[in-house]
């Protein structure tokens, strides 16, 4: 039985039972040219897989949480509506790993398909809970941006949301008092 069937390789059998291929040195020269580019495409994702691997390592946080992004009303604009009963929420990889937070479309995912810097983090704070049909009771937090942005986070526990909460205002230096160098004291 013939698993490949490879176009201009003739298949054969020899009398000591074991198959041969008759390849000319075209397309030998072509599949060891293959074997080499898929080698090196190897190495280059397994070297991916390590810095990934070293930054969860290293992360002061990681895990799934589920996110919607909503922006401020800008001067004039009227407030945005209520839109507590829309269900846009998405599942994202989450990562908070030196001055940023990565955001990924999964847990295996390379790249992130966002970032925020924690400097541009100027606001984080507890949402009220919600209830899915399917997943019971969600505990909520959010994340302003200088920018406007505000990311709305989810998870069913609420030891997980305390934790991501903790972590942030800890980090961006929120809630907590800062002394300047002329003896002033800021929030």
């Amino acid at each position: 039985m013939n698993l490949f069937s490879l176009p201009g390789m003739p298949w054969g059998s020899s009398s000591d039972g074991q198959e041969k291929v008759q390849v000319t040195a075209a397309e030998l020269e072509s599949l060891r040219s293959e074997i080499a580019d898929l080698e090196e495409r190897e190495a280059h994702l397994k070297a991916q897989l390590e810095h990934i691997d070293e930054i969860l390592r290293s992360a002061h946080l990681s895990g799934y949480l589920d996110i919607r992004t909503r922006w401020a009303a800008l001067p004039g604009e009227p407030p945005p509506i209520d839109d507590t009963d829309v269900d846009d929420w998405l599942p994202r990889f989450v990562v908070l790993h030196g001055t940023c937070i990565f955001f990924f479309l999964s847990s295996t995912d390379l790249s992130p398909q966002d970032s925020t810097l924690l400097s541009d983090i100027v606001e984080v704070g507890s949402l009220p809970s919600f209830t899915r049909e399917d997943e019971g009771i969600r505990h909520c937090f959010y994340i302003m941006t200088s920018q406007g942005l505000r990311f709305e986070c989810s998870h069913i526990s609420k030891a997980q949301v305390d934790c991501w909460l903790s972590a942030l205002q800890s980090d961006c230096n929120l809630g907590l008092d800062v002394k300047v160098p002329n003896g002033l004291t800021e929030k």
